[in-house]
């Protein structure tokens, strides 16, 4: 439960993207490069309204494409500046060259995935298989559950991004048509307390374009001619090291926000009526309501189900992912995307590779639902409930499990 309103703050109604473009105008970035794509194109265009009305003092950058967007971005966050920019689907997939390259140059650069399915068949609708279909690229990703989560987010993300020790981009991903296009009442922070909060940015000291202190970006390395393969070897070990760092920011951050504006939200793993659960079931994004529904009619009929929901899906948090199931005797995952060479969802994957780790054997099964656009219903998280609860109680488990093949 929130902590009592301060003073300076104010409850406003707002969907999803609209709250992510109030969460940069907050940020007071200096940079917004655009390219607008269905489900985000919205949220681009509040920030452009902003900015006219003299809310936002960024400079917009309107580009022909997402692979420009990030181009564009790149000089200007070499250069000190705090920016942002947001896309999904194929504009995601347009910018994938650029994309991959700004975590290896550790630029702390904020991007949100407003999730769709992607093509093909045709789906201009939400999913999340866009944004996990980028998992490996090395940035920091977020998933959000409700409007709220995705302004406190978003402001967040600069604190974790521009972190010493992180320095990644982030992905504050929220799902399409849910999240972007549905409203909900928010409290709106007061603008001198985001900037306490976010600090002085102090982002030249590490990889800059500053001509007072000339150096090579992104350099050639390995092979012949070249430094060698050591200076690549130790790139990426710096990477992997600032993604492993992110996990204690992260909580650090969320810790400080909840103390600066009273609102707490689950850094890594949500627990929900985990205390006594016998079995549970693992969500990720704006399901996890209708899954919060679902597993409180399981316990009004004396079922010991609980709930995990995953916000930070990149870097995995093992440990936290561990802690939460310890004690369960069975655990089943829903996704709303695919992993095609595994024929079950990512964050299922994800939960058995994490489960490895745990102090027994704790069977898990995959459901995948939600589909470009589907609806998750309580009806179909009793399902989850219904097989899961089987496990728990000896039955093995079974193929995976398409929630909506039948709606």
């Amino acid at each position: 439960m929130s902590a009592v309103l301060k003073p300076k703050q104010k409850f406003i109604v707002c969907d999803g993207n609209e709250a992510a473009a109030l969460a940069v105008t907050l940020a007071q970035v200096d940079m917004v490069a655009v390219y607008p794509i269905t489900p985000q194109s919205s949220l681009v265009e509040y920030i452009a309204k902003f900015a006219a009305d003299g809310k936002l003092n960024a400079e917009i950058v309107d580009v022909e494409g997402e692979h420009s967007v990030l181009s564009v971005l790149h000089g200007a966050t070499l250069a000190g500046a705090r920016t942002y920019t947001a896309t999904c689907g194929p504009g995601l997939a347009f910018m994938f060259e650029p994309y991959l390259r700004t975590p290896g140059m550790r630029m702390p650069l904020v991007m949100t995935i407003v999730t769709r399915d992607t093509l093909t068949p045709q789906s201009v609708w939400g999913g999340h298989q866009d944004a996990m279909s980028v998992r490996e690229a090395g940035w920091v990703q977020v998933y959000c559950e409700t409007v709220q989560e995705v302004l406190d987010t978003t402001i967040m993300a600069y604190r974790i991004a521009e972190h010493h020790d992180v320095m990644l981009p982030v992905n504050v991903c929220h799902d399409g048509n849910y999240l972007s296009y549905g409203a909900a009442r928010a409290e709106l922070p007061d603008q001198d307390e985001v900037a306490s909060f976010l600090g002085k940015r102090d982002v030249n000291w590490h990889a800059a374009l500053d001509p007072d202190r000339p150096m090579a970006i992104d350099p050639l390395t390995g092979g012949a001619g070249g430094p060698g393969p050591s200076m690549f070897v130790r790139y990426r070990k710096g990477q992997c090291a600032g993604m492993q760092n992110s996990l204690r920011v992260i909580e650090e951050v969320h810790t400080e926000w909840g103390r600066v504006f009273g609102r707490h939200h689950a850094p890594l793993v949500e627990s929900y009526r985990m205390d006594d659960a016998d079995y549970a079931i693992a969500t990720i994004g704006s399901m996890t309501g209708a899954a919060k529904d679902a597993v409180d009619e399981a316990r009004d009929r004396g079922e010991r189900v609980g709930l995990v929901k995953i916000k930070t899906f990149r870097p995995f948090p093992v440990q936290a992912m561990v802690q939460a199931l310890k004690n369960v005797k069975a655990v089943g995952v829903v996704d709303r995307s695919v992993s095609f060479g595994w024929n079950c969802g990512p964050l299922f994957q994800e939960t058995l590779g994490a489960l490895y780790h745990a102090p027994k054997h704790i069977p898990a099964m995959s459901f995948i639902g939600g589909l470009a656009g589907a609806d998750m219903t309580t009806q179909h998280f009793g399902q989850v409930i219904e097989r899961t609860a089987a496990m728990a109680n000896g039955g093995a488990p079974g193929e995976t499990v398409w929630l909506n093949e039948k709606d």
